[in-house]
């Protein structure tokens, strides 16, 4: 399942930005090109539900490569382990412009280079696949199992070295009273790249089976690439020349741009109601994505659906967050308010899980289908309550920290879920052999359970606590940690 967060670094752009002051040579940025900016956004969810929507699937299932799901998390996880490496992109998009600008240059070189990392990648699995059916555990398979994970972790730090200078794109050509704007436009791309990657996806899916397995994949992972390499050099094309206020950014938001791994843990423990909202996101982050590695498999298991049709599934998932983020902005926040909102989003999240194993026991695709437009729904509602929940819940003269600290978290949970979520189906197949739908269930159940687990943590956490007292804690940490 393709990744659902907002892409944290363009919250953390957005928020440290606040204090930035508009260079009165640059024009406002216009509605196209926010939009024609959303198209690299766009490609992205592409490149996700490459990973996490095909791939998977192609290495889990027990009739193509069998890959042991532990090792297919774990290798998948790699790509989101090295997130922090982004906070080194970011300094050095920075400090250092790159073919004559500062931002679109790592954005294009970085989208060419994980692009030529993930087809190395995919012929990796190849050879890890191979090695498993032939020879099992054996010192060559290990030695794979170790490329893999590295091929994965450039290709993460490669997404990570255009992403990064993108979503600080976003803030030197926007205005405070523009960027939520912006940032609204390229989320929703990000939605819509996943949902037309998995029909586009599937098309090129069509007809695969294992005789035709290694070459159907393989132009798929340099088809897709190279349109989202296009799109990136659309997206990009003269915005930067034109409308940057690069200049204009404050020595603060500079400062507090770049905040490490380190720094955002002590930021996230300054105080009772900062722990209590962290663990919260951690485990709603996990609560969302302990499924991703093993939902696709999940339907060609035990629903008997092809690859393509696997694939197709994150479609449904994406219309049902668009549909969950626009009803909860709209018509539930207003009357429930935000931190109630998560609560339900949460719930629905944990009852979604429920129906997905149930509908296992029918094998009905239509009704696996249906139970991920409600998770999608569900995981719309989540997001937008727990975001807006996080705004309330951020200091505004440490702003930009704050959420950067919560992007860096965030990631690593899912990071950690990627590798949990496989590791649970492996668990699962040892405790119910006879029974797939029971082996995947102990994977549903588990993040049911962590979701729950969220909801408690949420029922916890005070507005009012927090504005008395950990203000005042953030700015010691911060004050302490810019002193050293």
């Amino acid at each position: 399942m393709a990744s659902i967060q907002r892409d944290p670094e363009v919250n953390v752009s957005a928020a440290t930005a606040i204090s930035s002051e508009s260079q009165p040579s640059a024009p406002p940025l216009p509605l196209p090109v926010m939009f024609r900016l959303g198209l690299f956004q766009m490609g992205l969810g592409m490149m996700s539900l490459l990973t996490l929507g095909v791939l998977n699937r192609v290495m889990i299932d027990p009739e193509l490569l069998a890959i042991p799901a532990t090792v297919v998390g774990g290798s998948l996880a790699m790509h989101q382990l090295v997130s922090p490496a982004r906070v080194w992109f970011g300094q050095l998009s920075d400090a250092k412009p790159l073919f004559g600008t500062h931002r679109s240059g790592y954005v294009r070189l970085g989208s060419v280079l994980f692009a030529l990392c993930i087809f190395l990648a995919v012929q990796v699995v190849w050879g890890l696949g191979q090695s498993f059916a032939s020879s099992g555990w054996s010192l060559a398979t290990y030695g794979w199992i170790a490329l893999a994970a590295l091929m994965f972790a450039l290709y993460g730090l490669c997404l990570s070295a255009c992403s990064t200078p993108f979503a600080a794109l976003l803030v030197d050509v926007s205005d405070e009273h523009n960027r939520s704007q912006l940032v609204g436009i390229v989320w929703s791309m990000l939605m819509v790249g996943i949902a037309g990657g998995a029909i586009g996806s599937a098309v090129l899916l069509r007809g695969l089976d294992p005789e035709n397995l290694q070459s159907t994949i393989n132009r798929l992972f340099i088809v897709i690439p190279a349109v989202v390499i296009l799109l990136g050099v659309i997206a990009t094309w003269g915005v930067e020349e034109r409308y940057s206020r690069y200049g204009s950014r404050s020595t603060l938001a500079g400062r507090e741009d770049q905040i490490t791994l380190g720094t955002a843990l002590k930021v996230l423990t300054a105080s009772r109601q900062t722990l209590i909202f962290f663990g919260f996101l951690v485990l709603m982050t996990m609560g969302l994505f302990i499924q991703q590695p093993v939902l696709e498999p999940y339907g060609g298991e035990v629903f008997g659906m092809t690859v393509s049709q696997s694939t197709q599934l994150n479609a449904f998932w994406s219309l049902g967050v668009l549909a969950g983020i626009v009803v909860t902005g709209f018509l539930i926040v207003p009357r429930l308010g935000k931190q109630p909102t998560a609560r339900l989003g949460c719930l629905l999240v944990a009852i979604s899980f429920g129906l997905t194993i149930l509908a296992g026991f029918t094998g009905e695709p239509a009704m696996l289908q249906l139970c991920m437009i409600l998770f999608g729904l569900a995981s719309g509602i989540t997001t937008n309550g727990a975001i807006s929940l996080m705004l309330d819940l951020t200091a505004a003269e440490t702003a930009g920290t704050f959420i950067g600290a919560w992007g860096l978290a965030q990631a690593m949970s899912q990071a950690l879920s990627t590798l949990i979520g496989g590791a649970l189906l492996d668990l699962g197949r040892i405790l119910f052999p006879s029974s797939p739908v029971l082996s995947y269930a102990t994977v549903f159940g588990v993040e049911a359970a962590v979701m729950l687990l969220a909801v408690y943590l949420l029922g916890r956490v005070s507005v009012t606590e927090f504005r008395e007292k950990t203000s005042r804690a953030l700015t010691e940490v911060l004050a302490l940690e810019l002193e050293g």
